[in-house]
């Protein structure tokens, strides 16, 4: 079966090393996922099921528009981290106050996609309950794993990964080239990647050829010998290796043949005891990472006995030896990690040397003070380059195996403190990344230790639990942590963390709808945060005080302190920051019905949201903006912007935000005059919410109120109640039908006259005539106010994504298809090019694209 490629989104990593062999298990492996929807992989240690797995799916993209996605879940050990880890995998973020589990369904139960889980065996039972979920309700998802043991889903297949091939011979045919088997193909390989020079005669052929049997066709067995064959000689391999496989303390027992599971133990040992003793000491000491840089391994792994200006060059042996991959870069340093049956055995060596607990503590102190600075560096006020913040937050993605690694390993110690100063150091990545089931996981374990009670940690830990619970909505369990965290910051003189829960319990008050409560909290936090010339706090205390007053109807004191807020974090750089506050102010703008600037908040919010990469938010801006223009009387461009929202909202599994933006399109279309398409929208809307436990509506809510369809009444709630019982899926590809091929002209509103004439009462600006967009369609710029016009140099991340797409010749539909937009809207997004880079064609486009390549 030839193989099946094709451009497609994915998050496979790219393999360190070329892939050598397994033509024919490739080829029936992909005839096997097209005709079954679950395929287990399993073997033995270092058989190749990952490689396999990977090779698969990456041959397999055509079969999946929805992309091929891995999770890696050698370290999961609950169900709760597996849907974790799947989330993360597909892109889906986790939505306040729901199961991660649901969330996860429901924006899978329509793609089209593989999820390839990898190393299950330590969570063989979850694995199989979260399967067997997402088979049932997703039918459209296959699921290819890899395991040590067997997991059978429902209606799928384990295949067992064989050994490499060694070469064979037709009958009453001669002996075979020992250089056409695949293991001493792969052999050579990696020896040539060592040492390019590298060659074999035939009789070294022969010795390779022993070898990979001795290895037993285990193919990380034949590539760390393969790697040592330049250094060693493949006859010396070969006698030693045997030598060292014949010995007693390698024999399972009296008489008794070595098996292939425990071939690889035995040969990485063999190999182990070949190096020089610094790279052994730096091999066993390595294990403790889950990945790392030079930096980490020379503050960690060195000591007297292994001196740090060694360890570069240590390394790179380790690396030449196949014994260590490079797996990526970040901030131009290379990472580097163990293959994990290679961790495995290197953790056994260094529990055996009597350093596992040494050396952990030394991780721990190194990771505390890399994660607090990290921290710290979030949310200090002083002054500083977003990019050197924003470093801190890649730099925590960029450790993060290792830090979950060791609140693993604190909680199965009973070691309370450093665990929770970790968690209170995290607390910011998991409620900006939308990590909150996680967070709560660990801060509940780590609380519930009995030497927690008297952690000097545990104030701030409450604290941070509080957070996660007002993300999360539980907002009683956030006024409960937060109060407790306060009263234990006051009694321990913490002022840093008494300025933190005030906040956090003033946002508390507003959420729940409490104003007196949180305007003592907010008040006395604005107080202390002065005196203490915390600006980062007092940013946050004016935004929170903002949305006080604009809840109770005072819309111009509401402004005021969103502006002020926002000039103290604009001075500190701080683009996360400023982007929520924004959206803050662009919600309570449009509330008052001061339509321009929330289109100007919205707009500048997108564009950071956009470079920081919070897609959740990004969606929110997105329908915010489509909202305003529908109130401007912009139909078309409402449908645009709302269904770009809604696409990206349903995509990452938010489903409250994509019923909202239903209800939204749903007005436009009402005012459109398709009547039974917004009911069915309303409806579809309002089902979600009640199946979230959010309050609904019991008629097609606000049609019904409309003096002019009263009569027909009946019939609007026939439709509501045909929308009740669509799928989210269905609705949202109703919405997309309306904003592709369902628009009408729109009568044109008295404001939206008024603005396309020229200026506007509300902002005294003028704003862009009527214009044709790039596909032929006449259509009204939305508002762009002259401030926030970038450079033309300064497209958003999304548009210079488009860019390069229509220098590679792709046609507006092509671009919705690989981007997941809509046509409509990717031609708006060339239109917005042209108008910021002051082109008249998709040609000048492409040209400039050309000319700027090299200097990205």
């Amino acid at each position: 079966m030839a193989p099946l490629t094709a451009p497609a989104r994915h998050n496979l990593p790219r393999p360190g090393t070329g892939f050598v062999g397994r033509e024919r298990d490739l080829s029936d492996l992909l005839r096997l996922l097209g005709s079954s929807r679950s395929v287990t992989l399993c073997g033995a240690d270092g058989i190749g099921k990952t490689r396999l797995a990977l090779r698969v799916a990456e041959q397999s993209t055509a079969s999946f528009p929805d992309g091929v996605w891995m999770a890696d879940l050698t370290d999961a050990r609950s169900t709760l981290e597996v849907y974790a880890r799947v989330a993360h995998a597909v892109r889906v973020v986790e939505e306040p106050g729901q199961p991660l589990s649901a969330t996860v369904t429901e924006a899978l139960r329509h793609r089209r996609l593989l999820l390839v889980l990898d190393s299950c065996e330590h969570v063989a039972n979850e694995v199989v309950g979260v399967g067997e979920s997402l088979l049932a309700s997703c039918p459209n998802v296959s699921v290819l794993l890899t395991s040590e043991e067997p997991i059978r889903l429902s209606g799928g297949t384990v295949w067992r990964v064989p050994a490499m091939a060694p070469p064979m011979a037709a009958r009453n045919a001669p002996p075979p080239d020992p250089a056409d088997g695949e293991a001493v193909r792969l052999f050579l390989d990696r020896a040539r990647t060592r040492d390019p020079r590298f060659s074999a005669s035939p009789e070294e052929l022969e010795d390779v050829a022993v070898v990979c049997d001795l290895a037993g066709g285990v193919p990380l067995a034949i590539e760390v010998l393969g790697a040592s064959a330049p250094e060693t000689g493949p006859d010396e391999l070969a006698r030693g290796l045997r030598s060292h496989l014949a010995s007693p303390f390698a024999r399972p027992g009296p008489g008794q043949a070595v098996s292939r599971n425990e071939v690889l133990p035995l040969v990485l040992d063999f190999v182990y005891e070949s190096l020089p003793e610094p790279e052994r000491l730096l091999l066993r000491r390595l294990s403790v990472f889950r990945g790392w840089d030079l930096e980490l391994a020379e503050q960690v792994c060195s000591d007297e006995a292994l001196p740090e200006t060694a360890i570069l060059d240590l390394l790179t042996s380790l690396l030449d030896r196949s014994l260590i991959t490079v797996t990526g870069e970040f901030e131009g340093r290379v990472r580097y990690r163990l293959p994990e049956a290679v961790r495995r055995f290197a953790q056994e060596r260094l529990a055996a040397a009597g350093e596992a607990e040494v050396f952990q503590e030394r991780l721990m102190a190194r990771m505390l003070r890399l994660a607090e600075d990290l921290g710290r560096r979030l949310e200090s006020s002083r002054g500083m380059p977003w990019a050197e913040r924003d470093s801190g937050r890649q730099r925590v993605i960029a450790e993060y195996d290792t830090l979950r690694s060791l609140l693993r390993w604190s909680y199965q110690r009973g070691a309370a403190e450093p665990g929770l100063r970790l968690c209170v150091s995290l607390t910011a990545h998991w409620v900006s990344h939308h990590n909150y089931s996680e967070g709560a996981h660990w801060l509940d374990r780590l609380l519930a230790l009995d030497e927690a009670a008297k952690a000097p940690s545990r104030p701030r830990a409450l604290v941070g639990r509080a957070q996660l619970a007002r993300v999360r909505r539980d907002h009683d369990l956030a006024l409960s942590m937060g109060e407790e965290g306060l009263r234990l910051c006051r009694e321990a003189g913490d002022d840093v963390f008494v300025r933190t829960a005030l906040n956090l319990l003033a946002l508390v008050g507003v959420r729940s709808r409490t104003p007196d409560r949180a305007a003592v909290r907010v008040e006395e936090a604005l107080r202390l945060c002065r005196d203490a010339g915390d600006v980062w706090g007092e940013a946050i205390a004016l935004g929170t005080r903002a949305a006080l007053v604009a809840q109770q109807g005072d819309y111009p004191s509401s402004d005021q302190h969103y502006t002020t807020a926002l000039a103290l974090l604009r001075g500190m750089d701080h683009r996360w920051g400023v982007a929520v506050t924004l959206m803050g102010q662009a919600r309570a703008a449009e509330a008052n019905d001061d339509l321009m600037t929330a289109d100007r908040c919205y707009r500048e919010a997108l564009d950071t949201q956009r470079v920081i990469g919070s897609v959740a938010e990004e969606a929110r801006c997105l329908a915010g903006i489509g909202r305003v223009a529908h109130a401007l009387g912009s139909t078309e461009q409402a449908y645009d912007y709302l269904s770009e929202g809604l696409v990206l909202s349903h995509s990452t599994g938010q489903r409250a935000e994509a019923a909202r933006t239903l209800v939204a399109i749903a007005r436009v279309a009402f005012g459109s005059g398709l009547r039974e398409e917004a009911c069915l929208l309303a409806g579809s809307a309002t089902e979600v919410r009640s199946d979230l436990g959010l309050v609904t509506h019991e008629a097609p809510w606000p049609f019904v109120k409309v003096e002019r369809v009263r009569r027909r009444r009946r019939r609007l709630v026939d439709w509501w109640e045909r929308g009740r019982a669509m799928s989210l899926s269905d609705a949202v590809d109703l919405a997309e039908r309306l904003a592709v091929d369902g628009r009408r002209p729109a009568s044109r509103s008295p404001r939206m006259r008024k603005r396309d004439a020229g200026t506007t009462a509300d902002s005294g600006r003028k704003h862009p005539e009527p214009r044709e967009d790039s596909d032929g369609r006449s259509g009204t710029t939305a508002p762009t106010p002259a401030e926030s016009e970038p450079p033309r140099s300064r497209l958003t991340q999304r548009e210079l994504e488009i860019a390069r797409l229509v220098s590679r010749g792709k046609s507006n539909p092509e671009i919705a298809r690989t981007l997941f937009i809509t046509p409509s809207t990717a031609a708006r997004h060339v239109a917005n090019i042209n108008r910021k880079m002051g082109f008249h064609s998709r040609t000048q486009i492409a040209a400039w694209v050309e000319r700027h390549r090299d200097t990205g």
